[in-house]
């Protein structure tokens, strides 16, 4: 594998730039201040870090949004970091709106997926719900190695105003978030969606982020081919190949929705 750690130098100029953006995202849109779900992963603890120090706790509002697959580590976890960054927050559990949308449509109980997804697209209504009603931007929490093979939700933890972690990938992410200060525990812990029990991010794209990272940084990203990067990394090619298969399947997720070109 390679290693993406910056210096620290190269931490803090990161971090000013992540800084300069939220400022100049609020700014640009004239609003009062920034939303963002908290799900007590390292993610949104960083972004939400950043966020305060870049505006302040006044202009940021948490929201926790836990279901019934949310574990209460993750939830208490996503509530001490709100109280530690002294922001104000809502809890609002989300399952309700689940059961009313199954019930509307039966045939999707017990698609997992189907369901999941929904999870994700009813947080999104609630942070733009917030958002509007408090003249707030909603910031996302994802990042470049997620983004890369679409590890994210359409028009749902997709659904922001914009990403100030999306340059970052995910061992970048944890790096910074120690610069800033999170605790070693919440930098350390393992990655899950939690869009339905026992998830965890690298069983379910079958690949830990040290791995993913390191195929996109040299290959998907980076110059190197196939063969080069399996040689590299020593990985088997069928691992670069599943990478990069990723990458172009989820390429929608990263795009406005197309239309038919103009006539002439």
């Amino acid at each position: 594998m390679i290693d993406l750690r910056f210096s620290e130098s190269e931490l803090e100029q990161r971090r000013e730039h992540i800084l300069a953006f939220i400022r100049e995202r609020v700014e640009a849109a004239g609003v009062d201040g920034v939303v963002l779900g908290f799900s007590g992963g390292i993610d949104s603890t960083l972004t939400g870090h950043l966020a305060v120090e870049a505006l302040g706790a006044e202009s940021v509002h948490g929201l926790v949004l836990p279901a019934t697959v949310s574990s209460d580590d993750n939830m208490s976890d996503a509530e001490r970091v709100t109280q530690a960054l002294e922001i104000s927050y809502d809890v609002i559990e989300i399952e309700p709106v689940i059961d009313s949308l199954v019930a509307a449509y039966p045939e999707a109980e017990g698609d997992r997926e189907a369901v999941g997804n929904a999870r994700a697209r009813v947080r999104a209504v609630f942070n733009y719900l917030v958002a509007n009603n408090e003249h707030r931007l909603v910031l996302g929490t994802g990042n470049r190695s997620e983004a890369a093979v679409g590890y994210f939700t359409k028009y749902g933890d997709g659904a922001v105003d914009c990403h100030p972690i999306g340059n970052l990938y995910k061992a970048q992410v944890r790096q910074l978030a120690r610069h800033v200060g999170v605790p070693d525990d919440l930098a350390a812990k393992t990655a899950t969606a939690e869009l339905w029990a026992d998830q965890t991010d690298e069983d379910e794209m079958g690949l830990s982020y040290e791995t993913l990272d390191s195929i996109l940084a040299t290959h998907v990203d980076g110059p190197l081919s196939v063969a080069a990067t399996s040689r590299h990394l020593e990985v088997d090619e069928a691992t670069v190949e599943k990478v990069r298969g990723m990458y172009e399947r989820s390429e929608h997720k990263r795009r406005v929705p197309p239309a038919p070109e103009p006539l002439e």
